[in-house]
């Protein structure tokens, strides 16, 4: 089938396509690259919600309350659950997907499990490829549920246009991970399980770090929506809140610039990527292996023996080209 055809498939809403389209990006298809290349000018409609946080916070509930304010207003809605490696398989561990059976059913809702693959943050790195395909495929709103492993959760800025963290009254640990990040990449927060004892004492620390935090860098205090998403509480309170985020950054033009940064990381990611599978070949790799005993016994810095190899591929570069 060529990719003409395949994108089309897709275009026109052929799930079946589209899945299988995915499976080849995940698992890196010679043809993929080609496949993204073609797609791009069909991307850029989609909305795009991340929900981040420590695990147990609710999030997959927070996602599934929040896709059915969507549907309410007929909007499709992709979902790239991105959860932590199988040790055994490789895939993804699907626990708490199962909380999302209710939407599963629906025509409009697309989710999609990812396995993190031993990437340092919570994102996939193939998780804005696959949101490429959602995007194109003309879902309206496309929602990351990241596996909430802590700073590394600042991956998601990366590819979402508003950015809600999630924490519990419980998670005096989420305090730290924010003072390490989370704090500068939210966009919302939402208070879940905000019915639990010690709730008001943790909303008023949080807006009062908040606070301070706004005083000292001058940026724009997130809002802190309190909910309780196993009972549908404050829901439509948060959902309102997205959706203004959303009107504000249209209007203002920051959605478009948000974006041309988020490219720009983007790009310099797969260059970053690239160099590195070309230069970590098998002669480069034998090259560093005999000499890590220089490097060991103080013969030759670190520093050097990666500028030698840098040279080495630089070398290689000039002559193929003459």
């Amino acid at each position: 089938m060529s990719q003409e055809t395949l994108i089309t498939q897709i275009r026109n809403g052929d799930i079946r396509r589209m899945s299988r389209a995915i499976t080849h990006i995940e698992s890196e298809d010679k043809d993929s690259i080609e496949l993204l290349n073609q797609i791009h000018s069909f991307t850029g409609n989609a909305y795009k919600i991340g929900i981040t946080g420590p695990p147990g916070a609710g999030k997959s509930t927070l996602a599934n309350q929040i896709t059915k304010l969507l549907r309410k207003e007929n909007k499709t809605v992709g979902i790239l659950a991105i959860d932590p490696t199988s040790p055994f398989t490789g895939g993804a561990l699907l626990g708490d997907r199962v909380r999302m059976n209710e939407i599963g059913m629906d025509d409009g809702v697309y989710i999609r499990s990812m396995a993190t693959r031993g990437s340092l943050g919570g994102l996939s790195k193939k998780t804005i490829e696959v949101a490429d395909i959602l995007d194109a495929a003309k879902f309206d709103f496309i929602i990351f549920e990241t596996v909430g492993v802590g700073q590394s959760e600042l991956d998601i800025v990366k590819t979402a246009d508003t950015t809600i963290v999630t924490l519990v009254p419980e998670s005096g640990d989420a305090i730290q991970a924010m003072k390490a990040g989370l704090m500068e990449i939210a966009d919302l927060f939402a208070l879940n399980k905000s019915d639990r004892p010690g709730s008001e004492s943790f909303y008023m620390s949080l807006q009062s770090m908040l606070a301070l935090k706004t005083k000292r860098e001058t940026f724009e205090q997130p809002e802190i929506i309190k909910t309780v998403a196993s009972e549908n509480k404050g829901i439509e309170d948060l959902f309102g809140k997205i959706m203004e985020h959303r009107a504000k950054l249209i209007e203002s033009g920051n959605l478009l610039l948000k974006r041309e940064k988020n490219f720009k990381l983007r790009i310099k990611e797969i260059v970053r990527e690239r160099i590195n599978r070309e230069i970590w070949n098998t002669e480069r790799e034998n090259n560093l292996e005999s000499s890590l005993k220089s490097v060991i016994q103080r013969e030759i810095s670190p520093y050097k023996k990666a500028f030698e190899i840098i040279d080495q591929y630089k070398n290689e570069i000039t002559e193929e080209k003459q």
